[in-house]
C-alpha cells in the first residue's frame, strides 16, 4: 500500500474557529521510498491570519488572498490520498482541520509519528526538530514551518522510526 506523509499549516489551533492555509504531502511506495509524487497547495482561509501564526509559518493574509479556497482544492487532495495510508506528526491536530474542512471524517488507514516517536523515545522531546536532530536529518532549508518541507522531513523521520 502506498502512503502519504503530510503536514498542514493553519491560522490557529482550533479547527472550529481557524482554517488551513497550506497542505504539503509526499507519496511513499510500499517500500517506503519516495515516488516523486507530491501534493502542495496554499489555501485562502477567507479569514485574517494571526501574527502568531505568521511567526510560525510566514504565510500572511496578503500572500494567501489570491490562493484557492479549500473547497477548490479538496477534490485534488482527496484523489491524491485515495486508498493510501496517511501519516502525520500529531495526526489528531492535522486531521481535525482536514475533517472539519471536508465536513466528514477520512477513513484511510492512519499512523501518527508522534505516537511512534514517544514510544521509541519515552521522556524525550519528540517534535519534528528534535527527531531530525536525533536521526541526523538535514534541516538547513527550514527557517519557518512549511507544510511541504515538513512532510519531506517527516517522511525521512518516519522511515527511521519504523526500522
Amino acid at each position: 500500500m502506498h502512503k502519504v506523509v503530510f503536514d498542514t499549516e493553519t491560522t490557529g489551533f482550533d479547527p472550529k474557529q481557524n482554517k488551513l492555509v497550506e497542505i504539503g504531502a509526499v507519496e511513499l511506495d510500499e517500500n517506503n521510498q519516495p515516488t516523486g509524487q507530491i501534493f502542495h497547495v496554499y489555501i485562502n482561509p477567507k479569514q485574517k491570519v494571526s501574527e502568531e501564526a505568521v511567526q510560525v509559518h510566514g504565510l500572511t493574509s496578503d500572500f494567501l488572498a489570491d490562493k484557492p479556497t479549500f473547497a477548490e482544492i479538496k477534490d485534488g487532495f482527496l484523489k491524491f490520498i485515495e486508498g493510501k495510508e496517511l501519516i502525520a506528526h500529531n495526526l489528531p491536530f492535522a486531521l481535525g482541520f482536514i475533517n472539519h474542512e471536508l465536513g466528514f471524517e477520512l477513513t484511510n488507514k492512519m499512523t501518527d509519528t508522534l505516537k511512534l516517536a514517544k514510544a521509541a523515545f519515552p521522556n524525550m522531546r519528540c517534535n519534528l526538530d528534535a527527531l531530525c536532530e536525533r536521526f541526523d536529518i538535514d534541516t538547513s532549508k527550514r527557517n519557518v514551518h512549511g507544510a511541504l518541507l515538513d512532510a519531506e522531513l517527516l517522511s525521512q523521520v518516519y522511515c527511521k522510526l519504523i526500522k
